[in-house]
């Protein structure tokens, strides 16, 4: 018998590759004498670095880069085998690196993740995949421009650092001193986000409130990113495109700026990963992700690992921390659902007891799976 595990993260307590490996024990346990080969996978936010690591081999290379609030810290990208790299935005400009009170988007920026990428360029990579899931941002990717050597100036003559409320403060775009190294280079990026940069289903007004911005906040960046827009692509008829506003609009500053490629995060690990080559004879594939409800089958990753997998004829099983909504759509692209959470409780004690519930949850179904 061969099982593929190939679970995303579960977001706050068990990274993809714990989940495998819990995953992994479970069916030892149940079914003994099994071929598994484990994925730990993710759709471009926080978490998808480790998964490309483990699956491609590929080096961790590390440095001190800026965080959202310009502070010093340790981030790191993905050197691959083939010379391509992997930047995962999050890393140096996401969610994670802030306590709940310092979430402002009006303060953060992504000069970090441009100082990942200008790495990655001094590494000899001219094909470079971005990440750009879980971000503390909302600067339409005007922080990673400066890193690259762009100047935002202001009616004054004033550089600016590129931060979301510095938006509407730029009277020109000087792209002179832009890394010359990037017209040499194809860039992809990975989201499974389709928002437009501006408007009432843009970066800010969707995702704004989630890092810290109030409703005046959100009204400011909107209008900022709006600006921006006029500044580098000629109003916002030009910032439409599926996944300008991932990111804070970081998608729309990465297609203008570097020339990227919006893919979906999802598919693009599954192929990076060679997931897709790896379920051929399988016999089973489990996937899996903190919560789900009908949104998951919106091409978030364990919809689209389930696709593959009903591709190539194996059946695909969901195994959530928490399974919400209609259950029964969820069961039109999975062969069968499964959540953790099996009383009422606080989020904080399900994350407490995620490993054990998930155990507890996979030997069962691996049980089942023993007995036909």
């Amino acid at each position: 018998m061969k099982i593929i595990l190939a679970p995303d993260s579960f977001k706050d307590c068990l990274s993809g590759i714990d989940v495998c490996s819990i995953l992994a024990e479970a069916a030892r346990r149940e079914l003994g004498d099994v071929e598994i080969r484990s994925f730990p996978m993710g759709d471009g936010g926080e978490g998808t670095l480790e998964a490309v690591l483990a699956a491609t081999g590929g080096r961790r290379e590390t440095l001190l880069v800026r965080d959202p609030l310009g502070r010093p810290v340790e981030a790191s990208y993905a050197l691959l085998p083939n010379g391509e790299a992997f930047v995962e935005m999050a890393q140096a400009s996401g969610l994670e690196r802030l306590s709940r009170d310092e979430r402002n988007p009006l303060l953060t920026s992504t000069y970090g993740t441009g100082q990942l990428i200008s790495a990655a360029l001094d590494k000899g990579c001219r094909k470079i995949t971005v990440g750009i899931g879980g971000s503390a941002t909302t600067d339409g990717g005007a922080g990673m421009a400066v890193a690259l050597g762009a100047r935002l100036v202001t009616v004054d003559g004033r550089e600016l650092d590129g931060r979301g409320g510095d938006l509407r403060k730029i009277a020109r775009v000087d792209l002179g001193g832009l890394d010359k190294r990037l017209k040499e280079c194809v860039f992809q990026v990975a989201s499974d986000v389709t928002n437009p940069l501006c408007g009432n289903r843009g970066a800010a007004a969707v995702f704004g409130p989630q890092k810290g911005a109030t409703p005046s906040m959100v009204a400011e960046l909107d209008a900022g990113l709006s600006h921006w827009a006029d500044l580098l692509a000629g109003g916002e008829a030009n910032a439409r495109e599926r996944g300008d506003g991932a990111a804070g609009g970081l998608g729309f500053g990465l297609r203008i700026l570097c020339g990227a490629t919006m893919l979906s995060g999802a598919a693009l690990i599954v192929e990076l990963t060679g997931l897709a080559a790896a379920m051929d004879g399988a016999d089973l594939v489990v996937t899996g992700e903190g919560r789900t409800d009908e949104q998951t089958l919106c091409g978030k990753l364990p919809a689209v690992v389930a696709t593959y997998a009903h591709a190539h004829g194996v059946r695909c099983v969901l195994i959530s921390g928490a399974l919400e909504g209609d259950v029964h759509a969820l069961r039109s692209m999975f062969d069968a659902c499964f959540g953790c959470v099996s009383k009422v409780c606080s989020l904080e004690e399900a994350l407490r007891n995620a490993r054990q519930s998930l155990s507890s949850v996979a030997e069962s179904v691996f049980s089942l799976l023993k007995r036909g």
